[in-house]
């Protein structure tokens, strides 16, 4: 027996800001980032908060890929402050820490339900809406994801105004770290009709709005839908979970620090293949791996279908990189021009282990081996 809920609700549009004057809390711990917290764009949330007339004290260490070390600085914060709430302020590495935070702080000392408000600053993580949290040991060079549903947030604030002035090659990466998680939703071993619907949505918006918003920062309209196509995704992959892609992912970003969005987005084209098994020889195929089925229906929910599935696949994989070109994305490990080839090669083999044993890995349509992976890794290069 399968289920399916949403335990975030979800606030979104002008002026969405304006719920937290009018929250059931008293005693606010707002979690962010130093620029976050430096920049006027703090003031969209604490002005509601004062207007509310709510006491709230500001935790700003968060660094992105929350290392084990700042969690636990943050979990002595919350013990001290004892807040009825955390409210998390920024991209998936401040969600994510707030969502640590608060878990491991509630099992050191359970004083009280303590509620959760996620209000996202980019267009990407859909950490928002999930139960997942993504947590680095910088020793190690791994992130692990944590996954509990009393990590979920309780409420969701999608307001355009804070990520109006994300910069082009954020909104990208991010960007296309929505796409991802849309896709392996729609293709993972542990789909269904409701976590199906919600990301090929998704994927809709994203083709039509994605560009818009990376060529015009302040065009408002391409930034609310991504914003909406971002929670959709998490929604989408918070029932389906996701897949190789982000198994893979992840171990690029905690050895190289390559930003998430721009890990899975590298990684796609090479994902899209192996799971089709599409080669220059299958045109000629009947029969096809079920991802090929899955992959051809987002193919032609942008507009891509061709004459056969494989050509299909392929158009969606071509759609792929003429994305990450017009936004300047690159292609390989080896455009990036900040690793070595010496360095990038030493760290497959560990990459390859650490891939399979992810998480995310589990629910990928076809099952790879280490082989698999690290033919896939020299390949990026």
């Amino acid at each position: 027996m399968k289920s399916f809920d949403i335990k975030t609700k979800i606030y979104f549009g002008d002026q969405a800001l304006d719920r937290l004057s009018e929250i059931p809390y008293q005693r606010v711990l707002v979690i962010t980032d130093p620029f976050m917290a430096q920049s006027s764009m703090i003031n969209l949330v604490t002005d509601p908060l004062k207007k509310g007339r709510k006491e709230f004290e500001i935790f700003q260490d968060v660094v992105p890929d929350p290392p084990i070390e700042k969690i636990s600085e943050g979990v002595k914060k919350m013990l001290e402050y004892r807040p009825d709430v955390i409210v998390a302020v920024g991209g998936g590495s401040a969600i994510d820490s707030s969502k640590s935070i608060r878990e491991f702080a509630l099992r050191v000392d359970r004083y009280g339900e303590v509620g959760l408000i996620a209000i996202p600053t980019t267009s990407g993580t859909g950490s928002e809406v999930t139960s997942f949290a993504v947590v680095s040991d910088p020793k190690e060079q791994r992130k692990y994801p944590l996954v509990s549903r009393d990590m979920t947030p309780d409420e969701a604030i999608l307001d355009a105004e804070l990520v109006k002035s994300v910069p082009p090659a954020v909104t990208a990466d991010t960007g296309m770290d929505v796409f991802t998680h849309a896709l392996e939703a729609c293709v993972s071993t542990n789909r269904n009709d409701f976590s199906t619907a919600l990301a090929e949505k998704s994927i809709e918006i994203c083709g039509v709005f994605l560009l818009r918003a990376y060529l015009d920062g302040s065009d408002t309209h391409a930034r609310q839908k991504m914003h909406s196509a971002s929670c959709l995704a998490g929604l989408a992959f918070n029932s389906a979970s996701l897949g190789l892609n982000h198994g893979m992912a992840h171990q690029l970003g905690a050895t190289f620090h390559i930003p998430h969005g721009r890990a899975n987005a590298m990684l796609l084209p090479h994902i899209i293949e192996f799971n089709s098994d599409i080669n220059k020889h299958s045109k000629s195929q009947t029969d096809y791996l079920p991802a090929v089925k899955r992959y051809s229906t987002v193919a032609q929910i942008l507009g891509l279908s061709s004459y056969n599935k494989i050509m299909t696949v392929r158009s969606l994989v071509n759609w792929v990189q003429f994305m990450m070109k017009e936004m300047d994305i690159p292609l390989s490990i080896s455009q990036m021009e900040k690793i070595s080839k010496e360095e990038y090669f030493a760290a497959i083999d560990r990459m390859a282990d650490a891939a399979l044993a992810d998480g995310c890995t589990a629910t990928n349509p076809r099952v790879p081996s280490k082989a698999d992976i690290m033919k896939i890794y020299e390949a990026l290069w």
